[in-house]
Parts: C-alpha cells; sequence; structure tokens
C-alpha cells in the first residue's frame, strides 16, 4: 500500500520473424513497460516499423476513429465491449459506418463554413444598402474605378473633397462614401478618402441592389440553417449510437499499431531483435510462460537499488532506474489522482496515497466544518456520479476524492455544531438534546486536555467563540504532527535509498530540531521558561542544525560555506511551514463568519416579529445569495489550502515526484473486455 509496486528487467531476444509475435504477447499480457534501445553499436540498429497491408490499413482507420472521437467526444455510459465483439465489428461494417458518420460530420462543418460566409455578405450588403445603387456599378470598370468606403464622416465628404468633387461621380449616405473617378484621379480620391478616415468596403459579385441581395442570400442560408441543424442532429444520433462502440474500437486499434510500431524501440541485427522492458516482479511466471513458445531468450531480473551514497548517482553513468506503478486498494486507489498531480514518486519510495486519503479531506473539514454544506457537497458528488461524464476514470476519481470532502466537513460540522452558519446547539435546534448530552458525557481525558493545554474538552466544539484559543492550538498541533510525519517518511526513504548515515543528517537532523523547538515553545507557553531560556530541547534545536549544516554540506553538495549559510536559513524556513497550518484556523473562522452575516442579514430580516411580504422576500434573496457565495468559496478555498498544505508544506519534506510512469505496451484497457 505504501511501497511502489517492485520491478524485475525483463530481457527478450529471438529471431527477426518472430517480431510480431513476440510483441503481441506482451501487449497481450498488458503488463510490459519497453525501454527504448540508444546504445548504438556496429551491426545494430533501431527497428523500423512493420511494414504490411494489416498495419497500414490498422493505422489508417486508427486515425479516422481518433478524428471521429475528437469531434463527437463519446462518452461509454455502458461498460467495456467484449473482445470478439469489437473484432466482429472491424470484420463487419464498422468502417463503412464510421466513413458515414465522418461524412455527416463534414455536411454540417460545411454548412457551418458556408453559413459563415453568407453572414459576412449580408453584413456587407447592410453596410451598402444605404447607398440604394445597383452592386455592379460600384465595382468599376477598366476606363472608371469605383472607392467604395465606411466612414463616420460622409457627411463632411463634399468639403473635404472641395474642387475634387466636381470632377467626380460621389454617392453619400450615412456611414458610406462611394466615388467614381477616372484612373489618373484615383490618387486624389484616395487621399481625400483618407483624410475622411475611410475604410474600404469590398464589393460582393453580385447583381441588383444590396436590398434585393440580402433578400436572396437570406433566403439561401434559411436553407443551409436548416441543412445545417439537421446534419448536427444526424451525426449527434450517429454519435449516441456508436458512442460505445467508437471508444472500444479506438481502444482495440490503438493496441494494435502499438504492436505495429514497437520496433523503433527494439535494438535489431539482421537476423534477430532484442527487447529490453520492466516488468511488476509478480508477473515473472505469467511473462515467462506467454514468451515460451516465441522467443529464444527470455531473462527476467528483479531490480536491486543498491546505491547508498549520493555520488553513485553522479558519476556519469547508471542503469535507467525502473517506472513506477502504484500499488493501492479500490478505496484508496482515487486518490492516487492527487499524488500525480507533483509527479510520480521515485521507484521505491514512500506512496502517499493512503494517507492523502485521509488527510487531505480530513484537512479540508476541518477548515470547513459545516454539516449542512458538507451534505451538498456530498450530494453534489452523487448527482455527478450519475452523469455519462462520470465513466471517465479521471472524472470518477475526482468525484470520488469531492464525496470524501463531504463526509469529513459533515463530521467536522457536528463536532462543531454548525450547519449553514447555524449553531445547532441552542434551544430551537432539533440537536439541542443530542449536544446537552455529548457535552455533560463526551469529554478529552484530564491528561490530554492538560498536556495540550486546550481548555475546551468537550462537544461541541466552538471553533470560532469558546473554542477559538483552542482552534489556534489544534492548527499548530495538527502542523507539528503532519510534518513529523513527513520528515519520517523523508528518513525511510534517504535510509532506503542512501543509507541510515545519510538518512540521519539529511532527514533526522530535521527531525531534531522540529522536536526540540515546539517542546521549547510549548514550554514558554506553559510559562516553565522564557523564550530565550538555554533548555535541553533548545540545545536540541542547535544540534540539530550542526548535523543540518553537515547534511547539507557533505551529502547534499552544498559545500561547507553553502551548508553554514543555508542551513540556519532553513531552520526559520521550517518555522514558517509550521506556522503556516494556521491557515487552517484563519480560513476556517473566516468561512464562520461569512455564513454568519447571511443568518444577521438574511435570515434575521426574515423572520423578523411583524416582518412584510417585501422583507421576508429580500431577506431570503439575501439569505440564500450569500449562503450560495459562502458555499462557493467553502468549495474553493479550503480545498485550495487543503492542497498547498500537502503539496508545499508537507510533501516538500520527503517527495521526490520525478519517477516515470509505469506505461505497459498497449496501454490500459478500459472500453474493451478479455484485453489486458
Amino acid at each position: 500500500m505504501f511501497d511502489t509496486v517492485a520491478m524485475s528487467r525483463l530481457t527478450v531476444a529471438a529471431p527477426v520473424d518472430r517480431m510480431e509475435e513476440v510483441l503481441r504477447a506482451c501487449t497481450n499480457a498488458g503488463c510490459v513497460h519497453v525501454e527504448s534501445y540508444s546504445n548504438f553499436e556496429d551491426g545494430v540498429y533501431v527497428g523500423q516499423a512493420i511494414a504490411s497491408d494489416e498495419a497500414n490499413n490498422t493505422s489508417a482507420l486508427l486515425a479516422k476513429v481518433r478524428a471521429a472521437v475528437s469531434a463527437f467526444k463519446p462518452v461509454n455510459a455502458d461498460g467495456p465491449v467484449p473482445l470478439n465483439r469489437v473484432r466482429e465489428l472491424l470484420a463487419g461494417d464498422f468502417p463503412e459506418k464510421l466513413q458515414a458518420g465522418l461524412d455527416m460530420l463534414d455536411q454540417q462543418r460545411d454548412a457551418e463554413s458556408e453559413l459563415s460566409n453568407l453572414d459576412e455578405q449580408l453584413k456587407l450588403l447592410e453596410r451598402l444598402a444605404p447607398l440604394n445603387m445597383d452592386l455592379e456599378l460600384l465595382t468599376g470598370t477598366g476606363r472608371v474605378e469605383v472607392f467604395v468606403s465606411e466612414t463616420k464622416k460622409s457627411s463632411k465628404a463634399r468639403g473635404i473633397f472641395g474642387s475634387l468633387a466636381s470632377k467626380v461621380e460621389m454617392a453619400t449616405a450615412p456611414g458610406i462614401v462611394a466615388v467614381a473617378c477616372l484612373p489618373e484621379q484615383s490618387a486624389e480620391v484616395q487621399m481625400a478618402l483618407g483624410e475622411l478616415g475611410g475604410k474600404a468596403v469590398q464589393i460582393p459579385d453580385m447583381d441588383g441592389t444590396p436590398s434585393e441581395a440580402i433578400k436572396t442570400i437570406s433566403s439561401r442560408r434559411s436553407e443551409v440553417l436548416a441543412g445545417m441543424y439537421e446534419a448536427s442532429e444526424n451525426a449527434q444520433r450517429w454519435s449516441n449510437n456508436n458512442a460505445r462502440n467508437m471508444l472500444a474500437v479506438q481502444e482495440y486499434l490503438s493496441k494494435e499499431d502499438q504492436i505495429f510500431t514497437a520496433p523503433t524501440q527494439m535494438a535489431v541485427t539482421g537476423q534477430a531483435f532484442a527487447l529490453d522492458a520492466w516488468i511488476p516482479s509478480s508477473k515473472e511466471s505469467e511473462i515467462r510462460s506467454a514468451l515460451k513458445n516465441v522467443a529464444s531468450h527470455v531473462e527476467v531480473e528483479a531490480f536491486v537499488n543498491d546505491h547508498h551514497h549520493h555520488e553513485d548517482d553522479h558519476d556519469g553513468h547508471h542503469e535507467p532506474s525502473p517506472p513506477v506503478a502504484l500499488e493501492n486498494n479500490q478505496v484508496s486507489r482515487p486518490f492516487e489522482l492527487m499524488v500525480d498531480l507533483v509527479g510520480r514518486p521515485t521507484y521505491g519510495s514512500f506512496d502517499p496515497t493512503a494517507l492523502m486519503m485521509f488527510t487531505f479531506p480530513m484537512i479540508y473539514g476541518l477548515i470547513l466544518g459545516d454539516f449542512g454544506y458538507g451534505l451538498i457537497i456530498f450530494l453534489l458528488g452523487m448527482w455527478l456520479g450519475t452523469k455519462p461524464f462520470a465513466a471517465d476514470p479521471v472524472v470518477k476519481n475526482g468525484i470520488t476524492i469531492l464525496k470524501w470532502m463531504g463526509v469529513w466537513c459533515i463530521i467536522w460540522g457536528l463536532l462543531f455544531a454548525e450547519g449553514f452558519g447555524f449553531v445547532w446547539d441552542e434551544s430551537w435546534s432539533p440537536l439541542d438534546g443530542l449536544y446537552a448530552w455529548t457535552y455533560d458525557n463526551i469529554h478529552f481525558p484530564a491528561f490530554v486536555a492538560d498536556t495540550l493545554n486546550m481548555t475546551h474538552t468537550h462537544i461541541p466544539f466552538h471553533r470560532a467563540t469558546g473554542a477559538l484559543q483552542d482552534y489556534v492550538l489544534l492548527s499548530v498541533y495538527l502542523g507539528v504532527f503532519h510534518l513529523m510525519v513527513g520528515f519520517i517518511i523523508g528518513f525511510i526513504n534517504v535510509a532506503k535509498a542512501h543509507g541510515l548515515l545519510a538518512a540521519f543528517f539529511e532527514k533526522g537532523s530535521w527531525i531534531i530540531i522540529l522536536t526540540g523547538g515546539f517542546i521549547h515553545i510549548y514550554g514558554f507557553l506553559v510559562g516553565d521558561h522564557a523564550v530565550f531560556a538555554s533548555t535541553v530541547p533548545g540545545l536540541a534545536v542547535l544540534v540539530g542544525i550542526v548535523c543540518l549544516i553537515i547534511g547539507l554540506a557533505v551529502f547534499e553538495k552544498f559545500g561547507w560555506a553553502g551548508g553554514l549559510i543555508m542551513g540556519p536559513i532553513e531552520t526559520f524556513g521550517l518555522l514558517a511551514n509550521t506556522l503556516s497550518y494556521l491557515r487552517v484556523m484563519g480560513v476556517g473562522v473566516a468561512g464562520v463568519k461569512i455564513a454568519e452575516v447571511s443568518i444577521v442579514m438574511g435570515w434575521d430580516m426574515m423572520t423578523a416579529t411583524g416582518a412584510g411580504i417585501i422583507q421576508i422576500l429580500f431577506g431570503a434573496i439575501l439569505f440564500l445569495l450569500i449562503q450560495a457565495f459562502a458555499l462557493a468559496l467553502g468549495l474553493l478555498s479550503p480545498s485550495i489550502h487543503a492542497a498547498r498544505l500537502h503539496f508545499v508544506e508537507w510533501m516538500g519534506k520527503f517527495y521526490d515526484g520525478s519517477g516515470r510512469v509505469f506505461t505497459p505496451l498497449g496501454g490500459r484497457t478500459l472500453h474493451t473486455e478479455g484485453q489486458s
């Protein structure tokens, strides 16, 4: 759950004529990540894509299917298609149906293009209509040139043309000027039109007056528009009927196309080829069984990371690390979406997916903390899950995360007795009896309350009023604990990669600083000593800083000067990281106060004794609008801050997102059954 999938190196060799069989076996296995060949040697070269009629037909049909998928954006809400059915479709009339669908799409696009051209012509004719002149008179001849310009100064045209006006034929209308002249006068005419700020108008090649042309084009536009709607409806109907098959065929053809193009990643000689790849170690027997009858040589070797010194990483040459596959159960797997936002973890390091499944929505709920909003968020997730687009795995994972956020918001909201901005442990509330019981019977143990210096030890926990100080402390304690977990994970990662000594100086130093600093400041807050007093925890901080300087100088290659400078600076950065968790309190209280505004400005007005119809309506509108704003802000702001606390403050202590994603030959199957 917390480790990446163990990988083994796969080496396969076989005669060239067995290449397609080997690749097909690897594709069907669905767990072979091919490494591209790059060590060029005499007599060994990179292979070429398989050239055959089948390969060419597959590539051509795949291009058409991808074009259709891109245009229609189909959604498969009915589950995968059996592999035999996909093959039947390809052997049957699917290619013809696909071409028919693309033809409908072309008809729609042609109609849209013609409609756009007709609209441009109508706009042009509407500008010419005020002149009320035949269009052929405005086009000019070999002996007469005609200039038509749009201008806001058309009423001043004759004044600006001056004596030139008597030498030309001019027609003006509001916003437009037309001038006919001899060729030798064209330069003067253009200069005069320039003084008017004229913009040339291109005359369409049509007969009759602009008004007559407008009628003709408007009639044609109606016909084209009707044809466009019909083509659009036909295309959409075709897409709805063939969406599932389109996606299944695209997936199948993509796998086939990868088989034909995969040789470009392999080393080939005149007689044989070699395939270098990675497989999950657990799949070794399956791969050996699949390849034993088609390959001459199959070797599987488990990867062992024996790097225990940083200098090994900078020796100028090393074998590529394995690609990374994550191994999470069905419950935590959706949160891989969040982990991948900052890159895949490096091979062999800690996978934080399962922890984020708990901490991210928990911190989000701690910030928003309103069971009414949490219920709406959860129901929103349920509603989105019924939509066709929810079949997409990425969207499905996002919706699952949203529902987890809603659940945790409900949990914290019940602990805070907050719902839609109201406090629910008051006499008017149906939950008053429940909270009266929890207040009397549920308490933190005394030693916990005393140790944490938290006086509000019962439920409900009024974070914005009586328990505000404890809410501040809770935010800080959360930060210290969260960061400590991050440093411990970082210690384990470095120890696995570079040994315990490097782990102690690189991450253990931070654990010492955080622990010593927290205990020292805690002692100051409870009055045991002054802030700058010489204490054992305070001395531990100094020891931790010295260890950090050594870690930076020796193990992270900053040099002694860099270590001495950066060590103390980064120590203050840790203080900033810890205090950053106060945003939990700050954003949480701000959200409470915004929700309270809806009650003060809207609800109280609506429910005031003797309120009239206008007051009730106005109050209801204010209440609903501010509640909607609070909910929208509650979806956005706590999400951003909870994500920051994870991606920046927490994951920065241990996470290296430079791992390569495990991408098996042929990809993963979503829309076809019986294909790995």
